[in-house]
């Protein structure tokens, strides 16, 4: 009889990312105990999710256009596949660095989850704002959207800092508020680099 436990081998892409979003606190239990393969999480977890808010939003540029302040505009496809490429590429390696972070942080908290432990939980983390990319579609609710999305992504991100990182019980709070400065920082240098690029 087929278990309904959200084991990556058994449900795959979408019922992982489901698990992380309707039952987040057991399925970091699971995600704690598989190996820390860094290129299949990569390509078998973050790339696809990371995808749909890149492409999501060219399809949704291109068929409704964006509004601000009563403005109505509609880039050109070309400009919109290079900034949708850029933001691709800054989120693949915002997992990456942010993953760095958590790991180096750990020990300042009694940690004892190593680099492959963090890249997991920030993989996996990453789930809510990315499938919140699919709103994308419809540009006047992407950016909303995101933020919803971001906010779960961090609730799930302290929910998985005990079972992957095991840092001390009562350091977990101050650890989390280190990791989401580090988040911030990372936000904030990966946003101007876009800016620069695109």
């Amino acid at each position: 009889m087929r278990t309904a436990e959200p084991s990556s081998k058994q449900a795959g892409l979408f019922g992982r990312a489901a698990a992380m979003l309707l039952r987040p606190a057991e399925t970091w239990n699971i995600v704690a105990g598989e190996p820390a393969d860094a290129r299949a999480l990569y390509l078998g977890y973050v790339a696809p999710l990371a995808a749909l808010a890149p492409v999501c939003g060219v399809i949704g540029l291109q068929l409704f256009g964006a509004s601000i302040a009563g403005i109505h505009l509609k880039p050109a496809l070309g400009v919109t596949l290079v900034g949708a490429a850029v933001d691709y590429g800054l989120a693949l390696l915002g997992v990456y660095l942010l993953a760095l972070a958590v790991s180096a942080l750990a020990p300042a908290f009694a940690g004892e989850g190593g680099r492959g432990q963090a890249l997991k939980l920030v993989a996996h983390s990453g789930t809510a704002v990315w499938v919140a990319g699919v709103f994308a579609l419809y540009p006047t609710l992407g950016f909303p959207m995101a933020i919803l999305g971001s906010l779960y992504s961090l609730y799930a991100l302290y929910l998985g800092l005990g079972p992957l990182m095991r840092p001390a019980p009562e350091r977990t709070l101050t650890y989390f508020a280190a990791v989401l400065a580090c988040a911030l920082a990372l936000a904030i240098v990966l946003r101007l680099a876009a800016g620069r690029i695109g």
